[in-house]
């Protein structure tokens, strides 16, 4: 299977839905990554994977340029819709891939890549390749859904996903990120870890999901374990998952 293919197909078909989640467009990772950034008007900046473009647009008015790469040309077109309608016009929109970056070495001051790597199928080609297009001393602002540290919690959280959204690779565990960030040269200065409530229809719903194939991941998150159901939140009103909580980390790393 290729999972990158998957992910175009995918993402090319939920573009606008994508731009218009209110998980991707507000959040409190999205305010605390531009604290984390501490931003002084001349960076260049990467923002990998953007999406719908919520974090290029977000840092387009602090720094001096933003680099919007995706692979999907779909996302680039709706993330470019979006920004130019909010005024920006310091953002290049380039399509590419996270684990082979079109840059040269030392090219960036700050590089972003927000709620995207679970699709990565090489995610630590995509961490060295972001160490290589840095400069020395420059930020990565790593920000996803992780899986947690209990194998069996990871297996089910992994496993919903991936029947939910078939470009999903795997939500990487905290401990999972640092090793591969320390590893690959990176000096982590802090960690934020929150949770995230996944509204289950819309969560389904962004992801164009036949009906029948809605009622088989109820099915499985309703037949979960009693402690799974505890872990996640899961919430159920008449047979129905309403929601369930699942957590991310925010990673503030520096090149050395």
């Amino acid at each position: 299977m290729d999972i990158k293919k998957d992910v175009k197909d995918q993402f090319g078909r939920s573009a606008d839905h994508y731009v218009e989640s209110m998980g991707h467009r507000a959040g409190w990772d999205l305010k605390k990554m531009i604290e984390m950034a501490n931003p002084k008007g001349d960076e260049l900046v990467l923002d990998v994977a953007t999406g719908g473009g919520h974090m290029a647009n977000a840092l387009a008015p602090h720094v001096k340029k933003v680099t919007a790469l995706d692979l999907t040309p779909e996302m680039l077109a709706a993330a470019k819709k979006f920004i130019k309608a909010n005024g920006h016009f310091n953002v290049a929109f380039v399509e590419g891939d996270a684990e082979q970056l079109p840059f040269e070495d030392e090219s960036f001051d700050l590089v972003t890549c927000r709620i995207a790597p679970h699709h990565f199928p090489n995610v630590e080609s995509f961490v060295a390749e972001v160490h290589r297009v840095l400069k020395y001393g420059g930020k990565f602002l790593l920000d996803d859904n992780v899986a947690p540290e209990v194998d069996a919690y990871d297996e089910f959280y992994n496993k919903i996903e991936k029947l939910r959204d078939y470009s999903h690779y795997r939500a990487w565990k905290k401990t999972e990120w640092i090793t591969m960030l320390e590893t690959k040269g990176f000096e982590i200065q802090a960690l934020h870890r929150f949770e995230k409530r996944f509204s289950f229809d819309s969560w389904c719903d962004r992801m164009n999901m036949p009906s029948s194939e809605k009622q088989a991941l109820t099915e499985i998150i309703r037949n979960a374990s009693d402690q799974v159901k505890d872990r996640f939140r899961v919430e159920l009103e008449d047979r129905k998952v309403i929601a369930f909580v699942g957590e991310a980390a925010l990673v503030n790393a520096v090149k050395r």
